[in-house]
């Protein structure tokens, strides 16, 4: 006998904001498995507004009524059954973050959850984070995103520490990062990593995964750190134009990609790896799992 059920995952993101819709496929005396059914990203950049201006401007949050409504329509006409909508740094930071989410859930009937960055390093360490390390080894988790970044360590298999920063690909773009921030930053990294005698980085994000795929490497196979400092070089030697005509990258990931690349390389550079693994998990990946495994709330789709 065989059990299917659809669960759905909205990761409001400060550069984009994704559904992802799960199978979960529950077969008597089988592990349960997580099959993906679609995938939809919409580029909506709130970063840039919230972090320039303080708040999501009208335009945005037209954007944002438009693509929920979408997203809602979307999981009906998959015949989800729970989801959860998770919104990050920038809903976190605009002065009308809590407004946008309150007209969200009155006009578009998705009930938005805004989390802190702890909350959502939590989330995604429910992925299959731990199918990708090696209980003999140390790995210092990165998670890049448009607001904010997760750092974790994970030493023989546990979680030792995790500290999320701000600093992230939207904000490095609008030049609005102090060296103060990347001074915290790398002390955390050296102190936190100073006892281990070798560090490996896992990556994630929608620009390390876009590297990754460049590279041609087998799943499970590491990029080096001289693969993607050369590839840093190729970005920087490009222009906007050129990395969308020439390197074929969507408008919106031929921007961010390098201040991405910018803060896995110092990642790597203070934490002494010379290899970054990188799977394909990220926020709305962990939703799911934690919505199976009921660690976190969950709303049925009305």
């Amino acid at each position: 006998m065989i059990d299917i059920k659809k669960y759905a995952a909205i990761d409001i993101g400060s550069n984009a904001v994704r559904l992802l819709i799960s199978n979960i496929i529950q077969e008597k005396g089988k592990p349960v498995r997580f099959k993906k059914s679609s995938l939809v990203r919409v580029p909506i950049r709130l970063g840039a507004d919230v972090f320039l201006k303080g708040k999501i401007s009208t335009s945005n949050i037209q954007r944002m009524k438009d693509t929920m409504l979408a997203f809602n329509l979307l999981m009906k006409s998959h015949h989800v059954s729970k989801y959860k909508a998770c919104a990050t740094s920038a809903m976190r930071e605009a002065n009308n973050g809590r407004k946008v989410a309150d007209m969200i859930a009155q006009e578009c009937n998705i009930n938005i959850d805004i989390i802190g960055g702890e909350e959502e390093a939590a989330i995604i360490a429910a992925t299959d984070l731990q199918a990708y390390i090696d209980n003999t080894k140390t790995y210092l988790y990165v998670d890049v995103g448009g607001g904010s970044t997760e750092f974790t360590i994970f030493h023989l298999g546990e979680q030792m520490a995790s500290k999320s920063f701000k600093i992230g690909t939207v904000r490095l773009l609008n030049d609005i990062v102090k060296n103060e921030t990347w001074r915290e930053l790398e002390a955390w990294i050296k102190s936190s990593t100073k006892e281990y005698h070798s560090v490996d980085i896992i990556g994630s994000g929608g620009n390390i995964n876009k590297i990754f795929k460049i590279s041609g490497k087998a799943m499970g196979k590491p990029l080096t750190y001289f693969y993607l400092t050369s590839y840093y070089n190729k970005l920087n030697s490009y222009s906007y134009e050129e990395r969308i005509t020439e390197l074929d990258l969507n408008q919106d990931r031929a921007d961010v990609i390098i201040p991405a690349t910018r803060i896995y390389l110092s990642a790597m550079k203070w934490s002494n790896a010379k290899y970054i693994y990188v799977p394909k998990i990220g926020l709305a990946d962990g939703i799911i799992k934690s919505l199976y495994y009921e660690t976190v709330s969950s709303k049925i789709l009305e």
